[in-house]
């Protein structure tokens, strides 16, 4: 009786047993089946995300640089006066914050008859458009162009160029701080020295083109619009000019005179040669009639 009534109680403590297994196997797996089926959902969304941000990308626009461009102008006006245009135009320089660089003015002469000046300006690259449109107002524009020239490339080259060097400067100016010999110390200074020349030559270089890339030039071209006789000299300059001319001419006739002199002294044995000549051949003239006129009287008698 006692044996019988154990093996219930261990049979219900290993179903119990049994059952509290299933349980926990049962809430330990419950949660994957919902981890495996939403990894997908994150993958595609992950996956549209980048797509998104891959065609953002190939739509956005590659910013592009601005081109450095030298630009030059050369103009030609027809105006009535050529000195109050030249006013004008200095005016018109100092008005655009530009630079007067050059002035070859050329008056009316015997040769040319007309007035005309060559003018060559200098002004921001940003006011070259309307400085050509203040100048084209002096007079009638007979020509006018424009050039431009991309010089981005060369400035690239050129600063690239420049850095690299320093690089090298500064990595000379390292091994120079350590203890060597003297023969290694006279070479790295020969190369440094080198090298600095060449930083000096390219900064040059770059800052020139950089300016001609920040201001523009123009020439200009004035031209009288009506040719015009020379004008009436004032009587002193005239009586100036008479002097100097009948003074150049005694000086050129005294010189000729000299030289007539020096050829007279020269070939003078032969001239007194020939002068005694011809009197002596005078005299016979003279004397050969009387000769002939006594003769023929003698053979009268």
């Amino acid at each position: 009786m006692h044996a019988s009534t154990q093996l219930p109680g261990k049979s219900a403590l290993f179903v119990s047993a049994l059952l509290g297994g299933l349980i926990f196997t049962s809430c330990a797996s419950a949660p994957q089946p919902s981890n495996q089926a939403s990894s997908p959902i994150a993958a595609e969304q992950a996956a549209s995300t980048t797509g998104n941000i891959a065609q953002k990308a190939d739509a956005a626009p590659i910013p592009r640089a601005r081109p450095q461009l030298i630009k030059k102008a050369a103009m030609t006006l027809i105006v009535n006066s050529v000195d109050k245009s030249i006013d004008t135009v200095s005016q018109i320089i100092n008005k655009q914050q530009g630079d007067l660089i050059g002035l070859k003015e050329q008056q009316p002469t015997k040769e040319s008859t007309r007035h005309t000046a060559l003018i060559q300006i200098r002004v921001p690259q940003n006011l070259l458009e309307s400085t050509i449109d203040e100048l084209a107002k002096l007079g009638t524009l007979n020509s006018r162009n424009i050039t431009a020239e991309d010089v981005g490339d060369r400035l690239v080259d050129l600063q690239a160029r420049l850095t690299n060097l320093q690089k090298t400067e500064a990595n000379l100016q390292k091994i120079m701080d350590r203890s060597g010999s003297v023969r290694d110390v006279l070479n790295v200074a020969q190369e440094l020295s080198n090298v600095r020349q060449s930083i000096e030559q390219i900064d040059a270089q770059l800052k020139n083109l950089q300016n001609q890339v920040t201001y523009s030039t123009i020439t200009l071209n004035l031209e009288a619009a009506i040719s015009s006789t020379s004008p009436q000299r004032a009587l002193g300059e005239q009586i100036q000019e008479t002097w100097n001319n009948s003074t150049h001419s005694l000086s050129g006739f005294t010189v000729r005179l000299l030289k007539l002199g020096i050829w007279l002294m020269v070939y003078s044995p032969y001239l007194l040669i020939l002068a005694a000549g011809i009197y002596g051949f005078t005299r016979w003239r003279r004397h050969s009639p009387r000769l002939t006129q006594t003769s023929e009287s003698a053979n009268s008698d």
